[in-house]
């Protein structure tokens, strides 16, 4: 392996000698120069891995210097050094992007933190993160072994996808493919927590926050202290918020975070009706007939989100200015984000975006979308691109520039699915890969959550003798005719609507603004 090559620049050079030799006896190779105008030249020739830089040399300042240097090498780490403590000299070195920056005198352990931080950061960090994996691994299966509290599977979901985004970010497939493992151990275990508590929680058991309490217990009381803006992203899982979070950050700080149960299915006309609503579908079909359709009903299935926001803000007896937003299309992002200043006076302002939606549903249909999102690791990346990039950043921007409350949440999540479970049923079977209701459903047992009356489960049912039935971990329902076509065609895509951490558990963050 070759030597690091460090180039010191300092106009006292002569005076480094004891941090020189040090250097030297750690391995390091070090060449020296004692103003900018050299200091050019040699990082031309050089192929240096990192520059110390002083700040304060006669003719070229270390300002200049740096400015050239990065004109020329702009992923070359530099690092200040400088005996000014004048915070403008900070700012225009950290605007530079320098490396690090240190203060005279420095230490020859400064100097050595500031290389490992730097030349062996990502190692380090590997290493690290790896060794506390391996101990937490440990800790994760005695606790797989003994949940059995909805909290309890809060925290352990929350744990696994801390670890999840950790080690994606190191070179070791080997401690990602044993997270793997115990993510398909956990959702067994959760389908079978789910299986066996679910109904209950709509019969006076203890229950978990679920889609249809969240807006009266978590998103009216902060309405009624301040101005909110409500933001529900569709299809949003837990470890794509996570990576989107540093971003927001800049503009919010958090308040406080809640976890709470999707309904099921886990899919848009129920659960995020059940949110606009403040109702279960069952009590949506009695009260609203209007707005409710069934899944073999014609037409669109979630288009009355308002109408239910207003009629659950009247039964709250809630007389305040709000307006609601569906944004399907990056022309309509524009213009709401143009004339954001429009909503600024609302007591509650509600956006609901479409985006990971149908980036989720167009993955099935579009090769070069299944090539950007192969895995979790890809998907998330391409989230995280989308929103760097998307009007809703700008409606997040101007919003805090407003002073409203941010309130972020969605619907439910979503899994890459990759065993297909066989089933049959008559013609007028609902189509949604993850979960089917309808008629003499026929499916193999142990590959789904079964509910032979669904209103056991607060659902309505279609027939009279109607069933629903939901795909378990990471299975999608193929029917028999062209069976290996239709494999093909879905394996390895992401879809909602059945029993999963990732589909079930999902988050909303309550944000001021900074």
């Amino acid at each position: 392996m070759n030597a690091i090559k460090i180039l010191w620049v300092d106009d006292e050079i002569e005076l480094l000698k004891p941090h020189l030799l040090f250097l030297e006896k750690k391995n390091y190779d070090v060449s020296t120069c004692n103003n900018g105008a050299e200091a050019i030249e040699c990082v031309d020739d050089g192929n240096f891995d990192v520059v110390f830089l002083d700040e304060n040399m006669p003719g070229l300042s270390g300002i200049e210097t740096l400015t050239k240097i990065k004109a020329k090498l702009p992923n070359l780490p530099i690092v200040m050094i400088t005996k000014s403590e004048e915070e403008y000299i900070m700012e225009e070195a950290i605007g530079s992007k320098i490396a690090d920056y240190l203060i005279k005198p420095v230490n020859p352990n400064q100097i050595l933190l500031s290389l490992k931080k730097n030349l062996d950061h990502s190692r380090l960090v590997s290493e690290k993160t790896t060794s506390t994996y391996q101990q937490e691994f440990r800790q994760i299966s005695l606790d797989l072994a003994m949940v059995n509290t909805y909290d309890e599977w809060i925290d352990l979901y929350k744990k696994l996808v801390h670890w999840e985004i950790q080690l994606e970010s190191i070179d070791d497939p080997g401690m990602i493919e044993i997270l793997e493992s115990q993510k398909e151990e956990a959702n067994s275990q959760f389908f079978k927590f789910i299986q066996k508590n679910y109904q209950g929680w709509f019969e006076g058991e203890e229950k978990p926050l679920l889609s249809h309490n969240l807006f009266e217990e978590i998103i009216v009381p902060q309405i009624k202290k301040e101005k909110t803006l409500l933001i529900v992203i569709d299809n949003l899982r837990f470890d794509q918020l996570r990576v989107l979070e540093p971003i927001i950050n800049n503009y919010y700080k958090k308040e406080e975070e809640i976890s709470f149960f999707s309904i099921l299915p886990t899919a848009t006309q129920y659960a995020r009706n059940a949110i606009f609503s403040g109702l279960t579908p069952l009590e949506m079909s009695k009260k609203h007939p209007d707005y409710w359709k069934n899944d073999t009903d014609e037409g669109g299935k979630n288009l009355f989100e308002n109408e239910f926001l207003e009629a659950q803000l009247k039964r709250l007896k809630l007389d305040i200015k709000h307006e609601y937003f569906k944004i399907t299309s990056m022309p309509k992002g524009r213009d709401l984000a143009a004339n954001f200043k429009s909503i600024k006076d609302n007591d509650l302002t509600v956006i609901v975006y479409n985006f990971v939606d149908m980036l989720s549903h167009s993955r099935t249909e579009m090769e070069m979308i299944k090539e950007l999102a192969s895995d979790d690791k890809a998907y998330r990346s391409l989230t995280l691109s989308w929103f760097k990039n998307s009007p809703l950043l700008e409606m997040i921007q101007k919003a805090q520039e407003y002073g409203l409350k941010l309130i972020i949440t969605t619907d439910h999540g979503t899994i890459n699915t990759k065993k297909p479970s066989k089933i049959v049923g008559e013609k007028s079977i609902s189509s949604n890969l993850r979960y089917k209701t309808g008629r003499s459903l026929t499916y193999t047992d142990k590959e789904v959550y079964a509910v032979k009356n669904p209103e056991d489960i607060q659902l309505p049912s279609i027939h009279m003798s109607s069933s629903f039935v939901f795909a378990k971990e990471d299975y999608f329902f193929a029917y028999p005719n062209n069976y290996n076509h239709f494999v093909k065609y879905y394996k390895n895509t992401y879809q909602h609507g059945g029993v999963s951490l990732e589909e079930m558990i999902i988050p909303c963050i309550i944000m001021d603004p900074k």
